[in-house]
């Protein structure tokens, strides 16, 4: 095993290391916009690289303030200048930092830098839950983002490319793209389902609160890049309240949730849901797995909710096990949790 992932205390180190470092070695619109979201949305990050976000801001903004005026070409990749020009705007002082609470059972976060997140795969219309892997579109192993690789390596077996989360919106967030370079698509196999499932169970032995999510295609994958997304936390995601009737509890979940304890018996499951081209959201936790079959995004379920239109969210797994990002504080002060219960049963499968 790595010597990363051999401990918490490993993990989070070597990834605020990476932060650092990355923001010292590469001078990119791209970098930049990477560790400024990393260190908005942890506490701890923020005061030790606070400084010298404040200075890259203002250099890349007075670069690209000259190049625009004089009619010159910015060059940098289209959807990191177009954060950046956002970021200008709001300006480096009235940036605001990420926030949480509680609404009843739900978490409710202020996440504002992730607003400005291009919306890739998520925000298209999809149809199916397999599309072609596209070598000319956004993925994972375009030379450019070789900056954004926290690890890689081989990991039980499988080359493994572990990438910080851009814009992120839970502790440690990244990336696990396994076998980047053989281009598969955002499409679960039994082979793939069975790795994620055994990373999980080996890094949640060593690493506290370890986790992976995954968004099939028609259900906000926002890349076709086969991949997982990696979190650690302190306090349990919602969904895995022992009140909810899949923990055992009393209470129906607004989406129905089924709960597996062996990868055999989840692939059937998953494999029924291909069969029913149903999209679905993943969360994979040692030993377990929790499959939240959901509407297709091409699927509407009636107009827009205040909620729906206020928050602008592309619902993925994050949202379905929990989780509300709210992107403006008004929003953030006043989602309730009848509201939130209403929209995630909008997303239930009829």
């Amino acid at each position: 095993m790595p010597p990363v992932f051999s401990s918490l205390a490993a993990f989070r180190q070597a990834f605020a290391d990476g932060l650092h470092a990355m923001l010292h070695r590469h001078a990119g619109l791209g970098v930049y916009i990477l560790v400024l979201a990393n260190a908005a949305n942890d506490p701890a990050l923020w005061p030790r690289l606070r400084d010298a976000l404040a200075e890259r801001h203002y250099h890349h903004a007075a670069l690209i303030s000259t190049a625009l005026r004089q009619g010159r070409a910015v060059n940098e990749p289209e959807d990191d200048l177009m954060v950046f020009l956002k970021l200008m705007a709001i300006g480096f002082e009235n940036l605001n930092l990420a926030d949480a609470r509680q609404a009843g059972p739900w978490e409710v976060q202020f996440n504002p830098l992730r607003a400005l997140r291009p919306p890739r795969a998520s925000g298209a219309k999809v149809e199916g839950l397999r599309q072609p892997f596209n070598p000319n579109g956004f993925h994972f192993d375009k030379p450019f983002l070789a900056k954004e690789v926290f690890w890689q390596g081989e990991l039980l077996g499988e080359d493994v490319s572990l990438l910080y989360n851009k814009f992120p919106f839970i502790p440690l967030h990244g990336l696990v793209v396994p076998s980047k370079a053989a281009g598969l698509p955002q499409y679960l196999t039994p082979h793939w389902h069975g790795y994620a499932w055994d990373i999980t169970q080996t890094l949640g032995a060593r690493i506290a609160g370890f986790g992976l999510g995954y968004n099939s295609l028609g259900a906000y994958a926002s890349v076709n890049h086969l991949h997982f997304q990696s979190f650690v936390r302190e306090a349990p995601l919602p969904l895995l309240s022992p009140a909810w009737r899949h923990n055992g509890g009393d209470i129906g979940y607004p989406v129905v949730c089924q709960v597996f304890d062996d990868a055999i018996s989840a692939w059937q499951c998953l494999d029924e849901l291909h069969e029913r081209g149903a999209a679905y959201n993943l969360v994979y936790l040692p030993g377990r797995l929790y499959v939240l079959a959901r509407r297709h995004q091409s699927q509407a379920s009636g107009a827009p909710t205040d909620l729906q239109t206020s928050l602008g969210v592309n619902p993925g797994w994050y949202e379905l096990a929990g989780g509300v990002t709210a992107y403006a504080r008004q929003d953030f002060a006043r989602l309730e949790a009848q509201g939130i219960v209403e929209e995630l049963g909008r997303l239930a499968l009829s």
